[in-house]
């Protein structure tokens, strides 16, 4: 999946959100607790994991469960991120995405899909 490389290497903190529903709009923000904030290599591991996942086959139920807020070291926003590991869609949205990011599928049937899903569930 790609992300924008300027932005995962401006990345400081990481926040780890639980949706109970996905955003209204694309570019909506993201409502849900914050479960997590990662920061340091946790944070980069997991833009590199999330940076590996190859693309998958699109279905159409579109239910993410997790979402992710990038922030850079001076606290503004990068982007936001929102999965969904069943229709395979992803959206990514922020000052630092470029509209031909904006949407896009990961497998979720993959090995980094699963550490992905697990690292969410562990900071859960």
């Amino acid at each position: 999946m790609q992300l924008p490389p300027e932005a995962v290497a401006a990345a400081a903190v990481v926040e780890v959100v639980r949706l109970p529903a996905r955003p209204e709009r694309y570019g909506r923000p993201m409502s849900g607790p914050v479960v997590s904030r990662w920061t340091g290599r946790q944070a980069a591991d997991s833009l590199d994991l999330i940076s590996s996942m190859p693309p998958g086959e699109a279905r159409l139920c579109f239910a993410p469960g997790w979402g992710l807020r990038a922030f850079g070291a001076d606290e503004g926003l990068l982007f936001e991120l929102v999965f969904c590991f069943s229709c395979h869609h992803r959206w990514l949205w922020g000052p630092a995405v470029p509209e031909e990011l904006a949407f896009d599928t990961i497998s979720g049937n993959t090995a980094e899909a699963d550490a992905l899903l697990a690292h969410f569930r562990d900071a859960a």
